[in-house]
């Protein structure tokens, strides 16, 4: 399978341009060039910027150049501390990962289509000259399986304003459920050879979410280790999580506790695609949230980084700090300096 040199090994800046109060003490303090160097200590090769819609343009569709600063400072620090990065446009008018954004009309109304291809077109005019160093990610996690149809022609046109500005610059393109692995069959033949295919990855997210109050009937106080044989995983699953089942099904036959060989078996579809369609694989999100055991969380680590590594996947962390997921943040003191190595 082709790797996508220069993004093999990287963190998302979650929490900072997307996912916040955007409020200015916010947006220009909660990532500074400190939080970049000291990154670039970490053997990392780029960074993943989510952004949020909002961060670059006014409610009449004009764009903030306070916001685009945002983002270029961002690109300019880590361009000084040899890092390569990722814009990923977090949300778009009218579309949102989270339900309780009330964000809804993406995919069947043309004028918020429109807005998405001129920011696009616009993010494009001011990063395209950064060459390798920048990324395009189209859009976050596509939830609904029944906008894949629309968003194959979505993505289709975007593709094509940006190649106007930006003919050459690596364009990410995932699917539904989130982004999950098992919609990489599904997604459009590569337009050209700059088109990278992205996951994301929480799986058994039974465990990497355990507790989360985000997560529609998860228990609060539910926890779990990771030294479970995937019978547990998959009755777990089935009693707080059933629309999650599907996810585990390609894993479904191990017998013994969870290890890499979950990864495999999980991935094993999408390298097959990848590979057939020689088009880069990366996966732009995986974790475990901050309630789960710092032991634990190391232990699922190391089983989806050897199958990163086996197979030349490249990805970025969730998350550099906050966020339930922050690799810098206390809980992860045990175990941070062996997770950092396992990225």
């Amino acid at each position: 399978m082709r790797k996508w040199i220069g993004y093999e090994k990287g963190v998302n800046l979650g929490g900072w341009l997307s996912q916040c109060d955007y409020s200015k003490e916010r947006l220009e303090h909660f990532i500074e060039e400190e939080d970049i160097r000291r990154l670039s200590t970490w053997g990392l090769d780029h960074l993943r910027l989510p952004m949020d819609y909002n961060v670059l343009r006014e409610e009449n569709g004009a764009f903030k150049e306070d916001g685009f600063g945002y983002v270029k400072s961002a690109v300019e620090w880590c361009r000084k501390y040899g890092l390569n990065v990722i814009l990923d446009l977090h949300k778009t008018a009218g579309y949102s990962f989270d339900k309780n954004e009330q964000e809804h009309g993406f995919f069947a109304e043309e004028s918020y289509q429109e807005y998405f291809y001129t920011l696009w077109e616009e993010i494009a005019r001011r990063f395209a000259g950064y060459g390798d160093q920048v990324a395009f990610e189209l859009l976050n996690e596509v939830t609904d399986e029944k906008t894949m149809d629309a968003w194959k022609q979505i993505s289709a046109e975007c593709i094509r304003r940006i190649r106007v500005i930006a003919p050459k610059t690596k364009i990410m393109i995932g699917g539904y459920w989130n982004n999950s692995v098992t919609a990489v069959k599904d997604l459009p033949m590569p337009a050209d050879e700059n088109i990278v295919y992205n996951f994301h990855c929480y799986e058994p997210l039974i465990f990497t979410h355990q507790g989360a109050g985000w997560v529609d009937t998860m228990p609060a106080d539910y926890r779990m280790s990771f030294d479970n044989d995937m019978s547990v995983f998959m009755d777990k699953t089935k009693e707080y999580l059933p629309d999650n089942v599907i996810m585990l099904e390609p894993a479904k036959d191990i017998a013994h506790a969870l290890d890499s060989e979950f990864f495999e078996k999980l991935f094993a579809e999408a390298i097959t695609v990848a590979e057939e369609r020689n088009v880069p694989l990366y996966c732009g999100e995986y974790g475990v949230i901050n309630l789960a055991s710092p032991g634990d969380t190391l232990k699922w680590y190391q089983s989806i980084h050897a199958v990163f590594e086996k197979y030349g996947i490249g990805r970025a962390a969730w998350s550099y700090k906050e966020m339930d997921f922050g690799l810098i943040d206390e809980h992860m003191d045990p175990v941070r300096e062996d997770v950092i190595r396992e990225l």
